[in-house]
């Protein structure tokens, strides 16, 4: 059934996810006062204009990847909404979903220490924005609502054995 706790969790993933796409992930600002913003699409530059007024060519990575991981997590968490029938192709369902948060997780994390560090050669760790944890709570609410599709499973169960 669509009303479960588990398919509100489910929707509740996907609602995040799409949030990402349009949050900022992480930024940093250089000693020339140039702000590098990375998002679920590029790491580049927010501003043109440093703090002297002059146009500077900046450098712009793509991190499609982070799009691409968060729309199949986002997808795969809508289609496990509508497998309510089929308890074990939902828990399936959730362990993929697990693997491709975790996916998510680390990309993010590889372009913030690694790609975005690389770029903006300052001191300091740059700023975690919202988007940055969107996959955490993600991840929390798919543990969720895997436990209570597992916990409708053995439901089922002890009512077949009672039959």
């Amino acid at each position: 059934m669509i009303q479960r706790i588990q398919s509100v969790f489910l929707f509740l993933i996907a609602v995040a996810l799409i949030c990402l796409l349009f949050l900022p992930i992480w930024s940093k600002t250089d000693a020339n006062g140039q702000e590098y913003v990375l998002n679920a699409f590029s790491l580049a530059a927010a501003n043109t204009v440093n703090v002297t007024g002059t146009t500077t060519a900046t450098v712009s990575k793509s991190t499609i990847v982070i799009a691409i991981l968060a729309i199949l997590a986002a997808l795969v968490a809508l289609y496990e909404i509508f497998q309510y029938k089929n308890r074990l192709t939902q828990m399936k369902l959730g362990f993929l979903n697990t693997l491709l948060l975790a996916g998510l997780m680390g990309s993010c994390f590889y372009y913030v220490s690694y790609v975005g560090e690389e770029i903006v050669k300052t001191p300091g760790r740059g700023e975690y924005q919202a988007g940055f944890y969107l996959p955490l709570l993600a991840l929390a609410l798919n543990a969720l609502a895997n436990r209570f599709i597992r916990r409708d499973e053995q439901l089922v169960r002890s009512v077949d054995r009672l039959r």
